[in-house]
């Protein structure tokens, strides 16, 4: 039988069907594959694929343009009733400053570590030894050469007992005002070049300076014993509280007019320290009632904060030695 017979014929039964049920033989064969191809093909086309939810749980908040919110920044707390270094602690048994424990490394009993005991055992003070890796976690470093010493927080006082110690002094107020120093090694080398200069106090902003740390009283060697200390929230107030005062004060600052050998320190005077980076600020600046520069002959022309007060303050303390 040719192809040609069973074509008709098959189509003789299509149509006898069709006339019998009145429904359409469905096609079988190519077209049913053809069929099933197209339906797999739109299955993983490209529209089909995004319109599937992503089975990924992971997430991608970066492609997305998504911020993540930054986890926060845990403060580091610095202490401020821990004394550290054998000379600023033996200061600190000397004054009358209330130590509540002193902590001594294992086995470190030779030089200066027995006159710190014998001072402790005068004064009726708990000693105890502990092993080094206890004072390292109770300073946050190595410099406690072995003995750590727990006191009662620093106690600032006010700017009107400044005042009141030099008038029983019989001496004019010389004050030193730091404008920001954050970092302790200069606030420590201020305190003590400030007591050898013959200060009456030290004021320091509450906010964006640094205060009185282990590392001060290291640095400081004992001087914060002697030295007046006072913490005011706004020192261009301040300013004017001594201006009322009759206290005469001066900006170290690389933009004066004279130099700090040539101005007459004897009088009621406050020098202005500057901030490492920024010196003194701007406001600061308009409240000073003149600026100081000091010589320099090199090729930088920045001091360390530190330094250009010590500069400064011996410039105070030869005007009233030579007067």
């Amino acid at each position: 039988m040719t192809k040609g017979t069973r074509t008709a014929r098959k189509e003789m039964r299509e149509q006898r069907k069709m006339e019998e049920t009145g429904v359409k033989e469905p096609r079988i064969g190519r077209e049913v594959s053809y069929s099933k191809d197209y339906e797999r093909k739109s299955r993983y086309s490209k529209d089909a694929r995004f319109e599937k939810a992503p089975t990924s749980t992971r997430e991608n908040s970066n492609r997305r343009g998504i911020k993540k919110e930054s986890e926060p920044v845990q403060e580091v707390v610095i202490r401020e009733d821990l004394i550290v270094g054998r000379n600023s602690v033996i200061e600190a048994l000397k004054s009358n400053r209330t130590i509540e424990c002193l902590y001594l490394a294992n086995g470190d009993t030779e030089g200066s570590v027995k006159v710190i005991v014998g001072l402790a055992k005068e004064k009726r003070i708990v000693v105890k030894e502990v092993d080094r890796k206890k004072l390292d976690s109770m300073c946050g470093d190595g410099t406690h050469q072995g003995v750590v010493a727990v006191v009662t927080p620093f106690n600032y006082c006010e700017v009107s007992e400044m005042l009141e110690f030099a008038k029983q002094k019989g001496e004019a107020p010389f004050i030193i005002i730091l404008d920001e120093i954050e970092d302790p090694h200069n606030l420590g080398s201020i305190i003590r070049t400030a007591e050898l200069c013959g200060a009456h106090g030290i004021i320091i902003p509450k906010r964006r300076n640094v205060g009185i740390t282990p590392t001060v009283y290291k640095c400081a060697v004992g001087a914060i014993e002697h030295m007046k200390i006072a913490k005011v929230t706004n020192i261009n107030a301040t300013i004017d509280i001594l201006k009322e005062q009759g206290v005469w004060i001066y900006g170290a600052d690389i933009e004066g007019t004279e130099f700090s050998y040539q101005v007459d320190f004897n009088g009621p005077c406050a020098i202005v320290v500057g901030s490492e980076g920024r010196g003194i600020s701007k406001l600061t600046v308009k409240k000073c009632d003149k600026l100081v520069k000091i010589p320099m002959a090199g090729k930088i022309n920045s001091l360390n904060a530190s330094v250009a007060g010590g500069i400064m303050m011996y410039e105070v303390l030869k005007g009233r030695l030579v007067k």
